[in-house]
């Protein structure tokens, strides 16, 4: 492949660890903590974490936290598709 497409897909990766939905309490930290549970988790078991936040988010929108509940589920899917 490219550089430029390998540099393309190295920018894509870092795009949902980049922002954050709801205050910046995980962001001012060094190591994001979904970056942590990346290594100390099997592959199949972060996916299901991650899964597991767009069904919560998607599941109490409504209820609780409205579009900002549909912004964390999207930043969740966004995560997801990366690591697909």
């Amino acid at each position: 492949m490219s550089k430029r497409f390998d540099t393309i897909m190295d920018d894509l990766q870092d795009m949902a660890s980049m922002r954050q939905f709801g205050g910046d309490h995980y962001t001012n930290k060094k190591i994001q903590p979904w970056d942590a549970m990346e290594c100390w988790m099997s592959e199949e078991q972060f996916k299901g974490f991650i899964l597991g936040n767009i069904i919560k988010y998607m599941a109490r929108f409504q209820e609780k936290g409205g579009k900002l509940d549909l912004e964390k589920a999207k930043h969740y899917l966004d995560k997801l598709i990366e690591i697909w």
